[in-house]
């Protein structure tokens, strides 16, 4: 596993004003320790903030919830990005199923917490023949608006994903992330009053194999990751699976007893128990209750704006 790594040969304390380059990476290395991010004590992150970003409505709940509502207690201010409509996947009639899907990304957003959701609708497993750059563009815009400091979203460099809408958002997010700093990128942006701005953070997320150099520890926030997975009605794999299990065994004369004695336990845990397993499992690797894993690019660092403030002296 490999990470990157900001080395400063160019002033670094320039990297991050409007209109800079994005730093560069001059060579791989190997990854350092793997990382394990715990839950931090009060806010640290207050007054930043957090971009989620699916393709579809079931996307974030399954595999970033739990780290989406651990940054939100610490500080964040969130806002949830739905890239497709969602009009493949889902109950009855194509307009029954985007219906619903907007239904249940709104209330994902409300059960996480986040602030507001922006549904940008296109066209299920057909963002491969969108404009890229017309993509590009709209996330640009979202980051300068929102002045993105975090984003969370698929990894535009995972190995063997086959759906195009989550590859497609992915290098989009990540072109879009690099380009919302420019001074010269959409520079209409500007006369509405925005302004050059760069999203230095990322959580990126994977169905298969990606380069992973972080663990987060979600076990305080599991109960918020069911809560969303529960809103994921129209295609999540859970919903009311618990409740339908619990129906199907009560007719064969059998019972789980882990699904409790009603629907709603039923619900929340069916997804505990099945749902959640991988999170258990990776989270036992690790010394953990319940855990996600990323591949995390950290802010690039600052080694002159370090120096100066270690080595700075009054004329």
């Amino acid at each position: 596993m490999n990470r990157r790594i900001f080395v400063g040969q160019t002033l670094a304390g320039a990297m991050l004003q409007p209109g800079a380059a994005a730093p560069q990476t001059t060579d791989f290395f190997p990854a350092q320790e793997l990382v394990i991010e715990r839950p931090a004590e009060g806010k640290p992150h207050a007054g930043k903030v957090l971009v989620a970003i699916q393709p579809h409505s079931d996307d974030i709940p399954i595999f970033a919830a739990g780290t989406v509502a651990k940054l939100l207690n610490e500080g964040y201010a969130g806002y949830l990005v739905r890239v497709t409509n969602d009009d493949m996947a889902g109950p009855g009639t194509i307009g029954d199923t985007v219906m619903a899907n907007e239904l249940d990304t709104t209330a994902v957003a409300r059960a996480l917490g986040l602030q507001k959701t922006y549904h940008l609708n296109y066209n299920n497993h057909r963002m491969n023949g969108i404009s890229h750059a017309e993509l590009c563009g709209r996330f640009i815009f979202l980051f300068r608006l929102l002045k993105a400091d975090a984003v969370v979203c698929y990894d535009p460099w995972a190995h063997y994903e086959e759906n195009p809408d989550h590859y497609i958002t992915a290098q989009c997010v990540e072109a879009a992330c690099w380009m919302a700093n420019g001074s010269k990128d959409y520079p209409e942006h500007f006369d509405a009053g925005l302004k050059p701005h760069w999203v230095s953070e990322k959580y990126y997320f994977a169905r298969f194999q990606q380069q992973v150099n972080r663990i987060v520890d979600v076990g305080p926030t599991i109960e918020k990751k069911i809560d969303a997975l529960l809103m994921n009605r129209a295609q999540g794999p859970a919903g009311e699976a618990g409740a339908r299990l619990r129906k199907s065994l009560a007719s064969r004369g059998l019972r789980l007893p882990v699904l409790g004695n009603d629907d709603t336990t039923a619900n929340r845990e069916y997804i505990r128990t099945f749902l959640l397993k991988e999170n258990a499992d990776l989270g036992a690797k690790h010394g953990l209750q319940y855990a996600e894993q990323f591949r995390y690019i950290q802010p690039p660092q600052d080694p002159v704006g370090e120096y100066v403030k270690q080595h700075a002296v009054s004329l």
